[in-house]
């Protein structure tokens, strides 16, 4: 008989008799524990249900009156978004489809399209109704799972020809709850599985999981009125968009600090997944981002502070989780977290980070050069790096003359580079998620004589134009933008502007996509930031959903179905409005065919690119994994054939470096955290995009030396005319 069979048994023997939502959870727990198992967590003897307050019900119906008359989407509060509010608040809470089961989810049947009336008038109950039902769930089968911890993992069977599915987002629902304890054996034992082969011993994955569960279940039991109407708003609000939101006033609070954890943290932008916390960036400059193995879509699953032992963080709020990631300046914080390119959520790695503050100059454009030989002809190619679009506004109001700005200082690299001498122009905005408008704005500027920069459309269908007026041109020679699929928003705006102008190419992968503009909005409990306004290109077309489309494509390791705003739920559309007058200083179309030939040639021949599309091709094989195997041998094949891969690509990457190969994934891990520790250490070179940018500039040159200047007399001749639209 089966672990799970036995609790079924113990089951039927005491009765499974259950009525109400809010049911004491002596009764729960008692019939969810087996006979001879019993967990040893403290916890209270009953889950004491959450209910909502008259400030809530007030917060709610404010908030429904702004969605549905100030919102950009035009949307009504119907009985079909009453349906979808349902699912997306069960997607909140039970996003793996592992607490609740069909039973479960018949008893709401009534309630499914009643969500919306209610949501209108302030109603909140059939909300707090479902998540009190939810956590007596999660407390259940928590309780399952440490009782089986505690009959000994040992008891376990790794012989049988099973398999887990990798994610259940969009798996039917378990029948009922010997389904679900079935499910549960099984996910015990996937991690079991991973961290046998990963070398940890039986008793210090007794210890992980143990603490893990008994994290998740006190938290459980720790619900506040608070946690519901805030999961409840969320699943709401997202319904009209994936950046339309509510504060609570605790997240309230960590949203006008910047949850960026800039100050005295590690300088990254999280939110909530689910039972995760998730990165969604890194802050350019800041301890993550300098110290180099944090990635966006890594989902944390503990914190350790220096000396302690790690606290689970998953199913804990995200105001808590970023105020255990805050402390003091030069102390070490210790992440746990299940990297973006995982197969699985047993997989993790510890990544510990020194905090810092994010300073101003550490975010600043930066400068470089190439030289590319091209026909017998040397090219030098400038590069300035933009990692943010910053400004000093403090010292701007101070009517200090010497602020940083990024157009500030673009401008003075721009002058340092032509004093050079250089041949073009390559302007580096992969991973810029974004920052000051006007400084996007400032800088088309410095790249045209003048005219419109970007549109910004409202509800109400007024269109604003922001226009560059100084007629100076800081720059007129040849432009290659870099973008990948983390340049987004002001990013997006300069991208565009240059690629409407015909003012140069752009180059990489598609961008972010980040089309819309937020504003907060106070409430009498809480905050709502809803989405007001679109970004257009002066060509007509929005930048939102579809971002920026490159000129010349180079493929990108970032998983696309997980980072962009098509990857999320509710995103606005792409559309178009009218094109608004603007210069087209140069026609590409002649080059472009030519341009995409001799890149895809030399990338042929290129073993960077090819280590890259390797990479890439292994990556895509991981996520496309549906499920893993919970037979040791079987597992145990996959796991190996797994490191053997990822030690041949890195050991072919440290041979085109001349470097000797590790003889084990476990030295290249090694070498990976000395690195990582090491926030000096640069590349000595710059990297192979950079250089194919500055490889495709030469060919610019090459094929047309009209490139050579926008102010050339026979370029202005090839201008198309001022009200053209183009693309």
């Amino acid at each position: 008989m089966t672990i799970a069979e036995r609790i079924m048994a113990r089951r039927t023997l005491a009765g499974t008799g259950r009525s109400g939502v809010c049911k004491a959870m002596a009764v729960a727990l008692l019939l969810s524990t087996p006979l001879g198992l019993h967990a040893k967590v403290e916890t209270p003897a009953v889950y004491e249900p959450v209910a909502p307050t008259i400030d809530q019900a007030r917060a709610n119906i404010l908030i429904a009156r702004q969605l549905q008359f100030t919102h950009f989407r035009d949307l009504g509060i119907s009985d079909e978004l009453s349906g979808d509010v349902f699912d997306a608040y069960l997607d909140y809470l039970d996003g793996q489809r592992i607490y609740l089961s069909q039973d479960d989810i018949a008893k709401f049947d009534k309630i499914r399209t009643q969500l919306g009336s209610a949501l209108k008038t302030g109603q909140l109950q059939p909300g707090f109704d479902i998540y009190n039902l939810v956590q007596q769930r999660i407390i259940e089968r928590l309780q399952f799972a440490l009782a089986i911890i505690d009959n000994g993992i040992d008891s376990l069977d790794f012989s049988a020809n099973e398999s887990i599915l990798v994610d259940r987002s969009e798996a039917d629902w378990e029948a009922d709850a010997k389904a679900l304890d079935e499910l549960w054996v099984k996910r015990i034992k996937n991690a079991v599985l991973a961290q046998r082969l990963n070398g940890a011993d039986d008793e210090a994955i007794v210890e992980t999981l143990r603490r893990r569960y008994e994290g998740q279940l006190k938290r459980a039991y720790q619900a506040r009125s608070e946690d519901a109407f805030q999961a409840y708003m969320n699943a709401f609000t997202g319904m009209w968009d994936p950046h339309t939101s509510y504060f609570s006033p605790r997240t309230s609070e960590n949203f006008n600090i910047n949850m960026s954890l800039s100050l005295e943290g590690i300088g990254a932008v999280l939110q909530s997944d689910n039972e995760y916390t998730k990165v969604v960036r890194l802050v350019p400059g800041g301890p993550a981002s300098k110290q180099g193995q944090l990635e966006p879509a890594d989902r944390i699953v503990s914190v350790a502070q220096e000396g302690e032992k790690p606290v689970n963080v998953i199913g804990w709020r995200l105001d808590e989780v970023v105020d255990l990631i805050r402390g003091p300046r030069n102390s070490t914080v210790t992440l746990e977290v299940i990297p973006a390119n995982a197969s699985d959520e047993t997989i993790t790695e510890t990544i510990a980070i020194k905090r810092d503050e994010v300073k101003l100059e550490e975010q600043s454009a930066s400068k470089d050069t190439i030289r590319i030989e091209r026909g017998g002809k040397e090219y030098t190619i400038g590069v300035i790096t933009i990692p943010t679009f910053y400004a000093d506004f403090q010292a701007m109001q101070a009517g200090d003359p010497n602020y940083k700005s990024t157009t500030r200082d673009v401008r003075n690299l721009i002058a340092e580079l032509e004093a050079e001498g250089v041949d073009g122009l390559v302007m580096d905005l992969r991973n810029n998620g974004g920052g000051a408008l006007h400084e996007a704005n400032d800088l088309v500027g410095l790249f045209i004589d003048k005219g419109p920069t970007v549109q910004i459309r409202n509800a109400n269908n007024d269109v604003q134009v922001l226009n560059d007026e100084d007629p100076s041109v800081a720059y007129d020679g040849p432009l290659v933008v870099l973008t990948n699929r983390m340049s987004a928003s002001a990013s997006e705006i300069f991208a565009g502007a240059i690629q409407d102008y015909g003012r140069g190419l752009v180059v990489g992968s598609q961008t972010f996509g980040k089309g819309t503009v937020q504003a907060v909005r106070p409430l009498n409990h809480g905050q709502l930031k809803i989405t007001q306004s679109k970004f257009y290109r002066v060509s007509g077309g929005s930048t939102q959903h579809k971002g920026v489309i490159p000129d010349i494509e180079i493929p990108s390791r970032i998983d696309k179905t997980r980072i962009g705003e098509d990857a999320l739920d509710h995103a606005l559309p792409w559309d178009q409005i009218e094109a608004v007058p603007h210069t087209r200083y140069f026609d590409f179309s002649g080059i472009i065919d030519e341009l995409r030939k001799r890149h895809e040639e030399r990338f042929s021949t290129n073993p960077e690119f090819s280590l890259l599309q390797q990479e890439i091709d292994f990556l895509t094989k991981q996520r496309a994994t549906d499920s893993v195997s919970l037979n040791l041998e079987e597992r145990r094949a996959e796991h190996e054939q797994i490191e053997r891969t990822r030690l041949t690509i890195a050991n072919a990457r440290r041979e085109l470096k001349g470097q000797p190969p590790f003889d084990s994934l476990e030295a290249l891990e090694d070498w990976q955290d000395q690195q990582a520790a090491d926030l000096d250490s640069t590349d000595e070179e710059l990297d192979f995009v950079i250089r194919e940018g500055g490889h495709i500039m030469a060919d610019m040159l090459d094929l047309d030396n009209r490139m050579a200047s926008i102010l050339d007399p026979q370029q202005f001749a090839a201008q198309a005319p001022a009200s053209a639209v183009t693309r």
